[in-house]
């Protein structure tokens, strides 16, 4: 009997998580099973279940194809020691959702669809809850890495904490996630441009009394 290698189980692995994404995308969580899965992807069930125990598990493998995007733009950004500004860091991370997560070059489908159901999803759901905070703390954790170089190198207050800052990044590119799916006319170069103006504003301090 033939050896099956890891390269076998990983091509079988990728067909599966690319089969749900397409699903998911289109339909929904709700209105896509396990048996739709099965259907899409053309393998057995025994196969499907044999790296799958649960649709859950296939909602967190798809999450995790659009981190590990994330997590390659985060490693050029901070290769060498780099010390990126906030800007520098939100404008990469979004540029890569537009160039990548958008059109998934391993699943076809834009991810960030998914990604906001499995906000809502893990509202209800513990397993994906626990997942959903494991993927935003790691994001937050890339950013508030950058805080702490910044403020290494003297560019952002010492007396910050770069977990809030960090928290504060993500959520500049979570509400970009959010408009580009919502609002019509919200485009990336635009995104950007507005965020670069509110950045590059210096606080005007008053003097009371």
């Amino acid at each position: 009997m033939p050896r099956v290698t890891e390269q076998y189980r990983a091509g079988r692995r990728a067909e599966i998580v690319a089969a749900a994404a397409r699903l998911f995308a289109a339909n929904g969580f709700h209105a896509t099973s396990m048996a739709d899965i099965i259907s899409e992807c053309g393998l057995s069930a025994g196969a499907v279940y044999r790296y799958f125990r649960s649709k859950d598990e296939l909602i967190g493998a798809v999450a995790e194809t659009a981190l590990s995007t994330a997590d390659e733009a985060f490693d050029k950004l901070l290769a060498g020691n780099a010390v990126p500004s906030p800007e520098q860091a939100v404008t990469a991370l979004i540029k890569a959702i537009a160039d990548r997560i958008t059109h998934d070059p391993v699943t076809g489908v834009d991810l960030t669809r998914i990604g906001v159901q499995v906000w809502a999803e893990a509202l209800r759901s513990p397993e994906l809850s626990t997942r959903a905070d494991d993927v935003y703390r790691r994001l937050r954790g890339h950013f508030a890495e950058v805080a702490r170089r910044g403020q290494a190198a003297g560019n952002l207050p010492a007396d910050a904490v770069p977990e809030q800052m960090g928290a504060t990044m993500l959520s500049l590119v979570q509400g970009f996630i959010l408009q580009r799916l919502l609002v019509t006319d919200t485009d990336t170069d635009g995104y950007l441009a507005g965020m670069t103006a509110l950045l590059s504003t210096m606080p005007v301090e008053v003097e009371l009394g």
